[in-house]
């Protein structure tokens, strides 16, 4: 019997070190787990993410918002927008900042100059991520499921019932929420570059074309100078063709005593082209109608003119695309993307020249996104669009 327990107690004594050895790798693994949790909880909090030099400026711009001050008392942090709740994107957002502290300490963004250089790319950045996503950080705090509609102003009281039903993305109107949208001039340009491209390619068989851009026209193909200038959306038939150059008809509507202009529809000031008194003379008549709460007359016109095919396409789509693009970019930083719809064509104009002097529009980008709205307005033809 003592054999035994002393051969029990020398093997239960062997057994220690191993017992020891398991204990202190479960406290070491609970402690580096506690510290990484913990380190990535203090790395998240605004505090650190603000604490850079290069910070003030978007720490200035989000203080300035009403994720940061609003009647409710709720405020949204830094990592509720920029870092996703689910583990996985939680960890890859994470790690992917390693990049951002690369950038701190090469001073990539540490004066006003760099700042403003990089925050397109950033903002596009992060515009992409919750592209990507589904805004899954915006719908952390804010649900469609828990939105009483019917409480929202008029224009988020309109385009959430549309964006629930169509599965659209918070971000596809939301932009510039929490920080001052940046200069777009580039992604403009670049936009209106690709129209430009895909004009290029367009069929020689297309009989019905639309301007991609303003552009003079002439009378005859051999005139030195233009006789009028077409406006972009604006839809023309083929008559024939010249090499480079077309001949088309342009239809539309001209508003009696007021020769010098073609509009699209009658009564609604959404603009074909403007005339020189020469194309005004060779406006043809083919009826008209009065308007009954201006007593207006409109008469319905065609106009034979000449332009470079290089400008003309044969998918609207592709403009209204362009054109949509233009208004999300730009038209979201004060607000959410207001529903075409909203306005009547003529209310769309004073709404666009109110609002030009706060984007990166310039004259033809802000022509081209006016024809859009007032061509899908409430009092359009066809405000959805479906004579696309």
């Amino acid at each position: 019997m003592a054999r035994k327990r002393r051969l029990f107690g020398i093997s239960w004594l062997k057994g220690w070190p191993v017992l020891g050895v398991i204990l202190l790798g479960a406290m070491a693994g609970v402690a580096l787990f506690a510290g990484g949790v913990t380190l990535m909880h203090k790395t998240s909090d605004s505090e650190f993410c603000v604490s850079c030099h290069s910070m003030q400026r978007p720490l200035a711009e989000y203080q300035g918002s009403i994720h940061f001050q609003n009647p409710a008392g709720i405020r949204a942090e830094c990592a509720d927008c920029h870092v996703p709740p689910q583990p996985v994107d939680y960890l890859l957002t994470k790690a992917g900042a390693l990049k951002d502290v690369v950038g701190e300490i090469g001073g990539k963004i540490n004066s006003e100059e760099k700042y403003n250089a990089h925050k397109l790319e950033m903002a596009e950045s992060v515009w992409k991520t919750m592209k990507a996503n589904d805004s899954a950080t915006c719908r952390s705090c804010h649900s469609f499921d828990a939105m009483d509609t019917l409480a929202q102003r008029p224009e988020a009281r309109q385009a959430h019932p549309v964006a629930m039903r169509d599965g659209q993305n918070c971000i596809d109107c939301h932009r510039g929420v929490a920080h001052i949208l940046p200069d777009m001039s580039d992604s403009n340009a670049s936009g209106a570059a690709q129209l430009l491209a895909a004009a290029a390619h367009t069929s020689d068989k297309a009989t019905r074309l639309y301007a991609v851009a303003t552009q003079p026209f002439r009378l005859a193909p051999e005139s030195a100078a233009p006789d009028g200038t077409l406006f972009p959306s604006t839809e023309i038939t083929v008559l024939r063709r010249d090499g480079e150059q077309l001949q088309a008809r342009l239809d539309g509507w001209r508003q009696q005593d007021v020769p010098g202009a073609i509009y699209a529809a009658p009564g609604k000031r959404i603009m074909s082209a403007v005339l020189d008194d020469a194309a005004a003379k060779q406006v043809v008549v083919n009826g008209g109608q009065t308007d009954g709460e201006t007593g207006q007359r409109w008469d319905r016109v065609s106009l034979t003119l000449w332009l470079p095919t290089r400008i003309l396409i044969d998918d609207r789509q592709k403009i209204w695309q362009y054109a949509a693009g233009l208004m999300s970019a730009n038209c979201t930083g004060c607000h959410g993307l207001t529903a075409l719809d909203h306005f009547t064509a003529n209310q769309w104009i004073g709404v666009m020249k109110g609002m030009a002097p706060r984007t990166s529009l310039n004259e033809e980008q802000l022509r081209l996104l006016t024809q859009y709205a007032q061509k899908h307005a409430s009092d359009s033809i066809n405000p959805q669009g479906s004579e696309q």
